[in-house]
């Protein structure tokens, strides 16, 4: 049994599309298929027979990300910092399934974040533009944790130009802030606030320490 024969199931998925950079709306996912996880352009899902796979399926009009993210893990090819991709569907890539909670659920759930993740992220961005790519779109959703170290997912952006910042401004907070809160349990509502307010901010002369400073009585309680 090759994992293409259930493309048929993987059509039966039905996601939609969301405005301002929000995640995709999950309608409905057929069984067996069980969801890992979601981002702005896709769902990925788990087939019981594939235990190492995981499909990214992409809602309609997303498949020029899918098509860059495939590009992305072409260059990329086999590294101890990215899931691998095995292949791609008219609709769909189907990747390694990697296992670990995200940076965003060690802050949620109080897992400690150690300095070495942040190095492996480092030597991640070093490694994808050696391949020739510009990563770019890092974040707390998109950095998983196994065993102390960093894995990234989501390279769809790699192929685009300029650089976004946002992985430099979370390193610069880690430093700063981080030892107040590790391994404490942060509110989701508390990151969401923390996460909008930085995206309707974060332009110009953008001081992470100054913005920083506005939540420390909200970490400090």
């Amino acid at each position: 049994m090759s994992w293409q024969s259930i493309e048929p199931l993987l059509k039966k998925i039905r996601i939609e599309a969301n405005p301002d950079n929000h995640p995709v709306s999950v309608v409905s996912v057929p069984p067996p298929l069980t969801v890992v996880g979601t981002g702005t352009d896709a769902v990925v899902v788990r087939y019981p027979d594939f235990p190492r796979l995981a499909f990214k399926v992409y809602a309609e009009g997303r498949s020029q990300s899918r098509e860059n993210e495939y590009a992305a893990y072409r260059r990329l090819g086999r590294s101890p910092y990215f899931p691998v991709c095995y292949g791609k569907g008219s609709f769909y890539l189907v990747l390694s399934y990697e296992e670990g909670p995200t940076l965003y659920d060690c802050l949620v759930k109080g897992i400690p974040i150690p300095e070495q993740a942040i190095d492996d992220v480092e030597k991640a961005r070093d490694y994808a533009r050696r391949a020739g790519l510009n990563p770019r779109d890092i974040h707390l959703k998109n950095v998983l944790l196994q065993q102390g170290r960093a894995k990234l997912l989501d390279v769809s952006e790699y192929v685009k130009p300029g650089n976004d910042g946002r992985w430099d401004h979370l390193v610069q907070a880690y430093r700063k802030f981080y030892p107040l809160i590790a391994g404490r349990k942060i509110p989701v509502w508390l990151i969401e606030v923390v996460k909008k307010t930085y995206y309707r901010q974060v332009a110009g002369d953008f001081s992470v320490s100054d913005f920083g400073r506005r939540f420390l009585p909200f970490i400090k309680k």
